[in-house]
């Protein structure tokens, strides 16, 4: 019996909480809070997720120092070009972009792109936005050889990571064509 007693004060509390609005800490209405701290929870998680670089393709080859970029005029990603660029930069790599044709004698080191969008409304704001969804980074000599290829995608089931930066997504991606590893 003194072990149903304090169970009974508990759920008497509780009662008496549920009609009485004064003893919540939060809200008047606690289930609210807690459907908006699980919400908030949720879209953290699906807002940064893990990058990773997949189906990497490294053939030996020197190192370089300097690549052009294609330019892809077909890719609506805009925040492509300046990701892999920072990418580039943090090992040691200049790049430049061209327009597809042009600047064939600039470099012995060309990078090739494709990337993918979605349009899709971010939590907690109502304007759309569009977010990088899949991309593939592909290394060639001047004369066509690949040297590397990897590539990026969304995980297409739970879309974690779907609003992390660009180039949070392509930097594990911009590593393995330049070192061979993925992350």
């Amino acid at each position: 019996m003194r072990m149903l007693k304090p169970y009974c004060r508990i759920l008497g509390i509780t009662t008496l909480c549920g009609v009485q609005t004064a003893c919540s800490l939060f809200s008047p209405v606690p289930i609210l809070e807690l459907v908006k701290a699980s919400g908030i929870a949720a879209s953290s998680v699906i807002a940064v997720g893990p990058s990773k670089a997949r189906d990497t393709v490294y053939h030996i080859h020197p190192t370089f120092n300097k690549v052009c970029i294609v330019l892809n005029p077909d890719s609506q990603a805009s925040e492509i070009l300046p990701a892999m660029q920072s990418e580039l930069r943090l090992h040691q790599i200049e790049s430049r972009i061209y327009e597809p044709g042009t600047g064939l004698n600039a470099c012995d080191i060309w990078l090739h792109y494709v990337a993918g969008i979605e349009w899709a409304i971010p939590p907690f704001t109502n304007e759309y936005k569009t977010y990088l969804t899949t991309a593939t980074l592909t290394l060639r000599t001047s004369t066509g050889k690949v040297l590397s290829r990897s590539s990026y995608e969304l995980d297409p089931v739970y879309g974690m990571g779907k609003w992390s930066s660009t180039r949070s997504k392509i930097a594990p991606v911009v590593t393995a064509i330049v070192t061979g590893f993925e992350n």
